[in-house]
This record gives structure tokens, C-alpha cells and sequence, in this order.
């Protein structure tokens, strides 16, 4: 499988996430767009790459990104604590949501709120979207195309997302608990920093993902993760 695809431009975005945090208790002007600029650069020359099929190589990288998935987990989500505007009850809500949060990338910065909530969007194409800092609490999302979307700092819980493809997508401190994942496609997608308790993962597949250390404890620790899943990942 080609990883060094997603692998490649996951570590640059992931670079940037972490020098915001490290050096940043807010981002300084302007880092979003390059962020979201350097991003679609290295996604871009990444699929000129050839294959990764150095099994050092692949497990440097992985130690790196569980190095930086670390470090980001101190700074993440703390969602138990986060406070919520009301639903806005503007009929089209959901419609205009869809279209993504174009200024904040890694840092979830944005002039309105990505909301979400409630929304049903069965089978909708948000494929390469980037969806950082939305709340999709309590939406209906089966089947949908997340297939090289970017989801920082999202807040996904207890909602559905049966069957959704998240394949190459970059899932940085999303917030899973509660949530129907039963089904979900996570081929080569990049999971750094997000929880998944009391998510229902039966069914799922990981193939070639990219996992934080941090995270692959906390997703072998859900019981509902499928057997041969655990086998592949290591658990």
C-alpha cells in the first residue's frame, strides 16, 4: 500500500500543529493560510513520491508521529470543559456548513462557527474538506465521503457516522466519544490526539493508517474494535 502519500503531508501539517502549539497560546497572524497552503503543497508533491517499503523508514516516521501525537494530546480537546453557542435555527444551516471553514486549518481558527449539530447529511460528499473545530454532536453522517478531509480539533461526539470513508483524511484531536463509527473506512488516515470512548468501532478498518502511540492505546482499549483489526495494529 502507498503510504508515503498521506504519510508526507501529514507530517508537515502535523509539524506546523505543533510549533502553533509549542510556541503560540494563539496563532500568530496569518499562520492559518500557511498552514492550509504548506499542507496542499506537500499533498500535492507527496503523490509524486514513490512507494515507502522500508520498514525503518515506516517505523521512524510512525515514532515520530507518536513522539508528536504526545505532545499534542496534552493540548488537546478538552472537551468536557467546552462550552457550546446555541444551535442557530436558520433553516439552511446545514447546507452552508458543508462547505467547510476555508481560514483555520490546524488551529481551528475561524470568523463563524462550523456547526453541525443535528444535522443529517446521509451520504454527503465532503470529501477534502477542512471541517477543523466543528461540532457535528448528535448529526447523522452515515455513508458520507470524509476521503482526504482535514478534521482539527473537531468535536464528533455521539454522533453517526456508520459506513463513512475517512480514507487519507487527518483526524487531529477530533472528539469521538459516543459516536457510532461502526462500518468507517480509515485507510491511510492520519489519527493524532482524538478519543474514542464509548465509540462503537465494530466493523471498522485501519489499513496502513497512521497512529499515534497515545491513540492506538486508546482504540485498543475499546472492546468493540474488531479482532483482526487489533491483530493489524498491534494491540
Amino acid at each position: 500500500m502507498d503510504m508515503m502519500r498521506v504519510s508526507l503531508a501529514a507530517n508537515v501539517c502535523l509539524s506546523f500543529i505543533l510549533v502553533g502549539l509549542l510556541l503560540h497560546s494563539s496563532p500568530p497572524l496569518g499562520t492559518p493560510h500557511r498552514v492550509a497552503s504548506t499542507c496542499r503543497a506537500a499533498s500535492a508533491s507527496a503523490k509524486s513520491l514513490p512507494q515507502m517499503r522500508s520498514a525503518p523508514r515506516r517505523a521512524a516516521m510512525l515514532g515520530g508521529l507518536s513522539l508528536l501525537g504526545s505532545v499534542v494530546s496534552k493540548h488537546s480537546n478538552a472537551a468536557s470543559g467546552r462550552k457550546f453557542p446555541p444551535i442557530d435555527n436558520n433553516p439552511n444551516r446545514c447546507e452552508n456548513a458543508i462547505g467547510g471553514n476555508n481560514i483555520g486549518q490546524a488551529n481551528a481558527v475561524s470568523d463563524k462557527e462550523l456547526d453541525l449539530r443535528l444535522c443529517d447529511l446521509n451520504k454527503r460528499n465532503l470529501a477534502g474538506k477542512t471541517l477543523s473545530g466543528g461540532l457535528f454532536q448528535g448529526g447523522t453522517f452515515d455513508e458520507a465521503d470524509f476521503t482526504e478531509a482535514v478534521m482539527s480539533k473537531a468535536y464528533a461526539a455521539k454522533a453517526s457516522f456508520k459506513n463513512c470513508d475517512f480514507s487519507n483524511s487527518v483526524l487531529d484531536r477530533v472528539v469521538f466519544d459516543g459516536s457510532d463509527l461502526s462500518g468507517a473506512k480509515f485507510t491511510n488516515a492520519v489519527i493524532t490526539g482524538a478519543s474514542f470512548d464509548g465509540t462503537n468501532l465494530s466493523g471498522t478498518i485501519f489499513e496502513d493508517a497512521v497512529i499515534g502511540q497515545q491513540d492506538l492505546k486508546r482504540l485498543c482499549a475499546n472492546p468493540t474494535l474488531p479482532e483482526e483489526v487489533r491483530a493489524e495494529l498491534g494491540c
